[in-house]
Protein backbone atom coordinates (compact mmCIF):
# COMPACT_ATOMS: atom_id res chain seq x y z
CA UNK A 1 0.00 0.00 0.00
CA UNK A 2 2.87 2.62 1.24
CA UNK A 3 4.48 1.80 -2.43
CA UNK A 4 1.11 2.18 -4.44
CA UNK A 5 1.05 5.21 -2.49
CA UNK A 6 4.25 6.33 -3.17
CA UNK A 7 4.07 6.07 -6.89
CA UNK A 8 1.12 7.48 -6.96
CA UNK A 9 2.48 10.92 -5.29
CA UNK A 10 5.49 11.05 -7.75
CA UNK A 11 3.11 10.47 -11.19
CA UNK A 12 0.96 13.25 -9.14
CA UNK A 13 4.60 15.01 -8.86
CA UNK A 14 5.35 14.78 -12.70
CA UNK A 15 1.94 15.67 -13.65
CA UNK A 16 2.87 19.10 -11.63
CA UNK A 17 5.96 19.52 -13.27
CA UNK A 18 4.94 18.82 -16.76
CA UNK A 19 2.21 21.31 -16.09
CA UNK A 20 4.70 23.93 -14.66
CA UNK A 21 7.05 23.49 -17.93
CA UNK A 22 4.39 23.87 -19.65
CA UNK A 23 2.96 26.85 -18.88
CA UNK A 24 6.49 28.57 -18.46
CA UNK A 25 7.29 27.17 -22.80
CA UNK A 26 9.33 30.12 -24.33
CA UNK A 27 7.46 31.30 -27.03
CA UNK A 28 8.86 34.73 -28.16
CA UNK A 29 12.46 36.46 -27.71
CA UNK A 30 13.17 39.78 -28.66
CA UNK A 31 15.71 42.30 -28.21
CA UNK A 32 14.14 45.79 -27.91
CA UNK A 33 14.59 49.72 -27.10
CA UNK A 34 12.21 51.72 -25.05
CA UNK A 35 11.27 54.50 -23.52
CA UNK A 36 9.05 54.26 -20.45
CA UNK A 37 7.35 57.32 -18.88
CA UNK A 38 5.26 56.59 -15.29
CA UNK A 39 2.36 58.44 -15.07
CA UNK A 40 0.01 58.54 -11.78
CA UNK A 41 -3.69 58.92 -13.66
CA UNK A 42 -6.93 59.47 -12.88
CA UNK A 43 -7.63 56.65 -10.27
CA UNK A 44 -10.99 55.77 -10.52
CA UNK A 45 -10.85 55.20 -14.58
CA UNK A 46 -8.06 52.54 -13.93
CA UNK A 47 -9.04 50.68 -11.35
CA UNK A 48 -12.76 50.31 -13.51
CA UNK A 49 -9.83 48.67 -15.94
CA UNK A 50 -8.86 46.40 -13.88
CA UNK A 51 -10.11 43.10 -13.94
CA UNK A 52 -11.99 41.95 -11.19
CA UNK A 53 -10.27 41.10 -7.79
CA UNK A 54 -6.85 42.79 -8.93
CA UNK A 55 -5.66 45.97 -7.19
CA UNK A 56 -3.42 48.76 -7.81
CA UNK A 57 -0.21 48.63 -6.36
CA UNK A 58 1.55 52.01 -6.20
CA UNK A 59 4.86 52.31 -4.65
CA UNK A 60 5.24 55.06 -1.75
CA UNK A 61 8.17 55.49 -2.42
CA UNK A 62 11.48 54.59 -4.54
CA UNK A 63 11.88 55.82 -8.13
CA UNK A 64 8.32 54.36 -8.75
CA UNK A 65 6.66 56.39 -6.06
CA UNK A 66 2.79 57.39 -7.08
CA UNK A 67 3.19 55.50 -10.13
CA UNK A 68 -0.39 53.69 -10.63
CA UNK A 69 0.36 53.35 -14.90
CA UNK A 70 2.96 53.10 -17.22
CA UNK A 71 3.46 53.91 -21.21
CA UNK A 72 6.02 52.05 -22.32
CA UNK A 73 6.61 52.67 -25.96
CA UNK A 74 8.57 50.14 -27.77
CA UNK A 75 11.05 49.52 -30.60
CA UNK A 76 10.98 45.70 -31.10
CA UNK A 77 14.48 45.42 -33.27
CA UNK A 78 14.16 41.87 -33.35
CA UNK A 79 11.66 38.97 -32.90
CA UNK A 80 12.44 35.40 -32.91
CA UNK A 81 10.59 32.60 -32.09
CA UNK A 82 11.87 29.53 -30.11
CA UNK A 83 13.54 28.09 -33.22
CA UNK A 84 15.71 31.24 -34.02
CA UNK A 85 13.68 32.24 -37.32
CA UNK A 86 12.18 35.88 -37.17
CA UNK A 87 8.64 35.88 -36.23
CA UNK A 88 5.88 37.77 -38.45
CA UNK A 89 8.03 40.56 -39.96
CA UNK A 90 10.94 40.44 -37.48
CA UNK A 91 10.41 43.54 -36.08
CA UNK A 92 7.75 46.11 -35.15
CA UNK A 93 6.76 49.12 -32.98
CA UNK A 94 4.05 49.63 -29.94
CA UNK A 95 3.13 51.52 -27.29
CA UNK A 96 1.39 49.80 -24.48
CA UNK A 97 -0.28 50.78 -21.07
CA UNK A 98 0.72 48.67 -17.81
CA UNK A 99 -0.98 49.19 -14.37
CA UNK A 100 1.36 47.59 -10.98
CA UNK A 101 -1.20 45.83 -9.52
CA UNK A 102 -1.95 42.56 -6.73
CA UNK A 103 -3.77 40.07 -8.00
CA UNK A 104 -5.98 38.03 -6.67
CA UNK A 105 -3.87 36.11 -4.87
CA UNK A 106 -2.12 39.51 -3.38
CA UNK A 107 1.23 38.68 -5.14
CA UNK A 108 2.70 41.68 -7.17
CA UNK A 109 1.61 41.88 -11.14
CA UNK A 110 1.31 43.86 -14.10
CA UNK A 111 -1.92 44.64 -15.91
CA UNK A 112 -1.97 45.24 -19.50
CA UNK A 113 -4.96 47.37 -19.89
CA UNK A 114 -4.55 48.61 -23.47
CA UNK A 115 -2.13 49.88 -26.51
CA UNK A 116 -1.68 50.58 -30.33
CA UNK A 117 0.23 48.71 -32.41
CA UNK A 118 1.84 49.46 -35.96
CA UNK A 119 1.50 45.90 -37.36
CA UNK A 120 -2.40 45.05 -37.92
CA UNK A 121 -1.23 41.31 -37.61
CA UNK A 122 -0.31 42.00 -33.70
CA UNK A 123 -3.94 43.12 -32.95
CA UNK A 124 -5.22 42.50 -30.84
CA UNK A 125 -2.28 40.04 -29.85
CA UNK A 126 -2.01 37.22 -27.00
CA UNK A 127 -3.37 39.44 -24.46
CA UNK A 128 -6.28 40.60 -26.73
CA UNK A 129 -6.06 44.77 -25.70
CA UNK A 130 -3.86 45.66 -28.51
CA UNK A 131 -5.21 48.32 -30.96
CA UNK A 132 -3.96 48.87 -35.04
CA UNK A 133 -2.88 52.10 -34.86
CA UNK A 134 -4.01 52.51 -38.44
CA UNK A 135 -4.56 55.92 -38.62
CA UNK A 136 -1.22 56.94 -37.55
CA UNK A 137 2.11 55.56 -36.52
CA UNK A 138 5.19 56.99 -36.86
CA UNK A 139 8.39 56.69 -34.63
CA UNK A 140 11.73 58.27 -35.01
CA UNK A 141 14.53 57.70 -32.96
CA UNK A 142 18.18 59.85 -33.36
CA UNK A 143 21.09 60.85 -31.38
CA UNK A 144 23.31 64.15 -32.50
CA UNK A 145 26.57 65.30 -31.39
CA UNK A 146 28.81 68.44 -31.55
CA UNK A 147 32.08 69.28 -30.78
CA UNK A 148 32.60 69.96 -26.98
CA UNK A 149 29.03 68.98 -25.93
CA UNK A 150 27.20 66.18 -24.88
CA UNK A 151 25.52 63.59 -26.91
CA UNK A 152 21.32 64.26 -27.64
CA UNK A 153 18.85 61.55 -27.92
CA UNK A 154 15.73 62.81 -29.54
CA UNK A 155 12.80 60.29 -29.73
CA UNK A 156 9.49 61.16 -31.53
CA UNK A 157 6.23 58.47 -31.71
CA UNK A 158 2.70 59.36 -32.57
CA UNK A 159 0.20 56.34 -32.73
CA UNK A 160 -3.93 56.49 -33.27
CA UNK A 161 -6.08 54.06 -33.72
CA UNK A 162 -9.40 55.14 -36.35
CA UNK A 163 -11.51 54.44 -32.62
CA UNK A 164 -9.45 57.75 -31.69
CA UNK A 165 -7.44 56.07 -29.20
CA UNK A 166 -4.20 58.16 -29.36
CA UNK A 167 -0.83 58.45 -27.74
CA UNK A 168 2.05 60.63 -28.74
CA UNK A 169 5.60 61.37 -26.95
CA UNK A 170 7.71 63.60 -27.84
CA UNK A 171 11.10 64.05 -25.82
CA UNK A 172 15.08 65.33 -26.41
CA UNK A 173 17.26 64.40 -23.65
CA UNK A 174 21.35 64.02 -22.79
CA UNK A 175 22.72 60.58 -23.59
CA UNK A 176 24.48 59.90 -20.46
CA UNK A 177 25.78 56.51 -18.42
CA UNK A 178 23.24 54.03 -17.53
CA UNK A 179 22.43 51.12 -15.39
CA UNK A 180 22.97 47.38 -16.37
CA UNK A 181 20.11 45.58 -13.89
CA UNK A 182 19.67 42.41 -12.66
CA UNK A 183 17.63 40.10 -14.95
CA UNK A 184 13.83 40.53 -13.70
CA UNK A 185 10.47 37.89 -13.90
CA UNK A 186 7.14 39.16 -14.20
CA UNK A 187 3.34 38.07 -14.86
CA UNK A 188 1.45 40.47 -17.43
CA UNK A 189 -1.76 39.43 -17.81
CA UNK A 190 -4.78 40.51 -20.06
CA UNK A 191 -6.43 43.57 -18.80
CA UNK A 192 -9.69 42.23 -21.06
CA UNK A 193 -8.78 38.26 -20.34
CA UNK A 194 -7.32 38.22 -16.85
CA UNK A 195 -7.10 34.30 -17.17
CA UNK A 196 -4.65 35.14 -20.05
CA UNK A 197 -1.26 35.61 -18.32
CA UNK A 198 2.39 35.55 -19.91
CA UNK A 199 5.40 35.73 -17.64
CA UNK A 200 7.90 37.86 -19.14
CA UNK A 201 12.05 37.60 -18.37
CA UNK A 202 13.83 40.70 -19.10
CA UNK A 203 17.45 42.13 -19.06
CA UNK A 204 18.28 45.84 -19.55
CA UNK A 205 20.29 49.18 -19.58
CA UNK A 206 17.94 51.58 -17.67
CA UNK A 207 18.62 55.73 -17.49
CA UNK A 208 16.42 57.01 -15.00
CA UNK A 209 16.49 60.63 -16.54
CA UNK A 210 14.01 62.66 -14.38
CA UNK A 211 12.53 61.51 -11.44
CA UNK A 212 11.07 64.00 -8.74
CA UNK A 213 11.60 61.68 -6.20
CA UNK A 214 15.25 59.98 -6.47
CA UNK A 215 16.36 63.63 -7.89
CA UNK A 216 19.38 62.35 -9.98
CA UNK A 217 20.74 64.38 -12.63
CA UNK A 218 18.18 65.83 -14.93
CA UNK A 219 18.63 65.02 -18.56
CA UNK A 220 15.76 66.00 -20.51
CA UNK A 221 15.76 68.48 -22.42
CA UNK A 222 12.56 69.03 -24.24
CA UNK A 223 9.43 67.18 -23.27
CA UNK A 224 5.54 66.84 -24.40
CA UNK A 225 2.96 63.91 -23.91
CA UNK A 226 -0.37 63.12 -25.36
CA UNK A 227 -2.93 61.09 -24.83
CA UNK A 228 -6.82 60.98 -25.26
CA UNK A 229 -10.28 59.58 -27.28
CA UNK A 230 -11.76 56.53 -27.83
CA UNK A 231 -11.30 53.75 -24.81
CA UNK A 232 -8.77 56.12 -23.19
CA UNK A 233 -10.40 59.54 -23.01
CA UNK A 234 -11.60 58.68 -18.84
CA UNK A 235 -8.05 57.33 -18.60
CA UNK A 236 -6.56 60.52 -19.91
CA UNK A 237 -8.94 63.12 -18.71
CA UNK A 238 -6.21 66.12 -18.20
CA UNK A 239 -5.24 65.41 -15.11
CA UNK A 240 -2.58 62.74 -15.34
CA UNK A 241 0.97 63.78 -14.64
CA UNK A 242 4.63 61.81 -15.48
CA UNK A 243 6.34 60.61 -12.37
CA UNK A 244 9.36 59.19 -14.09
CA UNK A 245 11.04 59.54 -16.88
CA UNK A 246 12.84 56.33 -17.78
CA UNK A 247 14.67 54.92 -21.31
CA UNK A 248 15.63 51.77 -21.31
CA UNK A 249 18.33 51.85 -23.60
CA UNK A 250 18.25 48.46 -24.59
CA UNK A 251 16.26 45.01 -23.23
CA UNK A 252 16.17 41.35 -23.51
CA UNK A 253 12.96 39.95 -23.64
CA UNK A 254 11.94 36.37 -23.03
CA UNK A 255 8.05 35.32 -23.56
CA UNK A 256 6.97 32.67 -21.80
CA UNK A 257 3.27 31.31 -21.55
Amino acid sequence: MLRQLFRAALSLGAIAVASVAAAQTPVEFSAEARFQLDLHVNEAALSALLPPGFTPNVATQGPAKDCNLRAIFVDRLTINGPDGKPVGKGSSRLVYLAAPAKDPSGANAQVVIGGLVDDPADAPGPLGVYLAATTTHTMTRSTSTSAGGAPLDSQDWVFQAPSGEHLELHIKYEHGSANHGNPSEGKFYSGKHPSTVQTWRQEQVLDILRNPTTNPPDKVKDFSFKASGGSYAKLFDGTEKPVSWDNVIWLNRTILQ
